[in-house]
């Protein structure tokens, strides 16, 4: 029964009691005040109801007798009705009203789904924003013309022979060896100023020797730094002792320095304002070795974004805490990568939260800046991962003619938010369905669970399969699973960076260091052993050799750089400026001769600068940057006059 109902009837009944208690009332009085009582109650009750009393109930002060209409009033066929009490004045008969009439108040919110007049929400959907399947063809985007401004791989000359001492010092060249020299004898007699015994200068034979050493320990690993120089049965290790003494490694260890110290008392003057600079204290070697990683390579067309933890627990503030990541405490670094080699072709550090340049934030400056089309080339085919990937990123790529592949979350601004069409949740593995919008294709693919993926280069299906393991009537066997041509793209391209990690991490040289930017010098050592090697690997194809495999070339890098560290000089060559190339253009090594002058005699450039400092070469009198360090002759040695070989055969040198 209707709530407003029987709040009327029991109003009423209450009322008529107390009227019959009242026995001093006249019977006429008692007809009035009952009549009168009724009247405010039910009004009072309708209007608390939400209802309008007089529209259904009418006036008793009319002057004529209104009589409803029996079509408004008739209730159904089989309706309930309910009768509404009404005065003495009014007709004898009662109306049946059907209850659906009356309008009732809501009880807590309604459930279910409200239903659209006209359809559901998914019919009304345009059909150019409803996830289409496979029975759908899709269009073919327009494909890249790969258009790089160099030649892809190695940068380096094809008739020379590099050792792999000589592909390292592209990355660590003597005069940035120089220069941390340098700055570590600063330091060094700063902190031993005050001490008995005073510092001794380092020269650049003993950083070749303390290189040396800190790939072997990358080889061999012992528990303990001290172990390298135990003496006894189970160590008595040979080559430690016979590069450096120990004391002599861990005082350059303890002194090591990149920068000077008036630059780092500048830098530090400006703590807590905009030109402070956190990568100050690395700033003169982290700007070189990015130089010469965009220099001596030119990625392919598939190129990799991602991001690099290098392991520390340094108490500085652009320290960071990844879960997901193997390494969870270091240092994050954005790299860009060659992804069928795994070179690091560009990188820069994280320094903390900033501003974002564009206002599109960080992902997208990131993507930007590392995807220098001015240095690449065009035509490049970028994949990344969901925390860079947006639709607005790769509409803008496109407009720099970098074509873009890469998951991507659902939850992000530009992702079709329709759910027509959808795969279903018990949809089976290799379903999937996509949606165009202009040049985007958006895929959503099913496998363990979903997934799903943006791209500007792939159509939405085609005919790949991939193998997976299915268990049928309790045996797993491999069954071919339909996959979209964008799954099997970013599965082949996406591991750049996760290639050269792993290159990296087989024989890190990493140590254990409270000062962060030891720690960032270590790794840049590795970054420079791993790229060399693969310029290695790729010369070799030149000559159709079989390339060292990375432990070899390690080894042959740490015995090549103890040898030179043991040819003591008689005294500290100065530092030398860097040559300031255009990043455009590969730096010209000091490539080993093939005479049997080699063990002795070595060209080498007569000043940084290649357009200063030149003297008449001894044989052909044209200007030349080069010259022999034995015999001190200025000799060309390009591959249209090697005058350094002829001259040195012709008087058997």
């Amino acid at each position: 029964m209707p709530k407003h109902t029987m709040k009327t009837r029991h109003v009423a009944e209450e009322r008529a009691a107390k009227e019959r208690a009242a026995r001093d009332a006249d019977v006429l009085d008692e007809d009035a005040s009952h009549s009168a009582s009724f009247a405010e109650s039910a009004e009072e009750d309708a209007f608390v109801e939400g209802e309008d009393f007089l529209l259904y109930n009418g006036t008793s002060d009319s002057d004529t007798d209104w009589e409803p209409d029996s079509s408004l009033f008739s209730a159904p066929k089989g309706a309930r009705t309910a009768d509404l009490p009404h005065s003495s004045s009014s007709s004898s008969e009662d109306v049946p009203i059907p209850l659906k009439d009356f309008p009732r108040k809501a009880n807590g919110r309604r459930r279910g789904r409200r239903r659209v007049n006209g359809g559901s929400q998914e019919e009304d959907t345009p059909p150019e924003e409803r996830w289409c399947g496979v029975e759908v063809p899709d269009i073919r985007p327009p494909q890249p013309i790969f258009r790089p401004l160099r030649v892809p791989g190695s940068q380096l000359l094809a008739n020379v022979k590099y050792s792999a001492l000589q592909l390292f010092q592209l990355f660590f060249s003597n005069s940035t060896l120089l220069t941390i020299v340098k700055n570590t004898n600063e330091h060094g007699r700063a902190k031993q100023s005050a001490s008995t015994t005073p510092w001794t200068d380092i020269t650049l034979q003993d950083m070749f020797s303390y290189l040396s050493l800190v790939i072997y320990m990358g080889l061999v690993k012992c528990k303990s730094l001290t172990d390298y120089w135990r003496a006894g049965g189970l160590y008595s290790l040979p080559f430690p002792r016979s590069v450096m003494s120990r004391k002599k490694f861990f005082l350059i260890s303890k002194a090591l320095h990149l920068n000077s110290a008036a630059d780092d008392a500048a830098n530090e003057a400006k703590r807590g304002t905009a030109a402070f600079d956190r990568m100050g204290k690395i700033k003169p070697l982290y700007d070189e070795i990015r130089l010469a990683c965009r220099q001596n390579f030119q990625p392919g067309q598939e190129v990799t974004i991602d991001e690099r933890m290098v392991a520390s627990k340094a108490h500085v503030v652009f320290k960071q805490y990844i879960t997901r990541k193997p390494v969870h405490w270091g240092f994050k670094l954005y790299v860009l990568a060659d992804s069928k080699t795994g070179y690091t072709w560009d990188f820069f550090i994280y320094e903390g939260k900033q501003e974002a340049v564009s206002g599109k934030g960080l992902s997208y400056d990131t993507v930007m800046a590392l995807m220098n089309t001015s240095v690449l080339g065009s035509g490049y085919k970028l994949f990344v991962d969901n925390y860079y990937t947006s639709p607005a990123l790769f509409e803008d790529l496109l407009q720099k003619k970098v074509w873009a592949c890469g998951t991507i979350k659902p939850s992000i601004s530009g992702f079709p938010k329709s759910r027509y069409n959808a795969l279903e949740p018990k949809a089976s593995r290799g379903s999937m369905r996509w949606i165009r919008k202009g040049s985007l294709v958006f895929v959503q693919w099913r496998d363990s669970r979903d997934v799903f993926l943006c791209s500007t280069m792939h159509t939405a299906h085609g005919d790949e399969v991939i193998k997976r393991r299915t268990k049928e009537d309790g045996r797993w066997t491999a069954k071919d699973v339909p996959v979209p041509p964008v799954i099997k793209d970013y599965n082949q391209f996406m591991g750049g960076v996760d290639l050269s990690d792993a290159l990296i991490g087989y024989y890190k040289v990493l140590h254990k260091t409270k000062k962060w930017f030891k720690t960032f010098f270590f790794h840049f050592v590795d970054v420079a052993i791993v790229n060399a090697f693969i310029l290695h690997k790729d010369h070799c194809k030149l000559y159709l050799e079989v390339p060292m495999a990375q432990k070899a070339f390690r080894e042959k890098l740490a015995t090549e750089l103890a040898e030179v560290g043991t040819q003591r000089a008689p005294q500290t060559p100065t530092p030398q400026p860097s040559p300031q190339l255009s990043p455009q253009l590969s730096p010209q090594p000091s490539p080993q001769p093939s005479g049997s002058h080699s063990g002795h005699h070595r060209p080498v450039y007569i000043s940084g600068d290649s357009t200063t400092g030149r003297l008449r070469c001894k044989k052909c009198h044209s200007k030349t940057p080069v010259k022999c360090s034995t015999c001190d002759k200025a000799l060309c040695f390009v591959a249209a006059r090697d005058c350094y070989n002829d001259w040195h055969d012709e008087n058997n040198l």
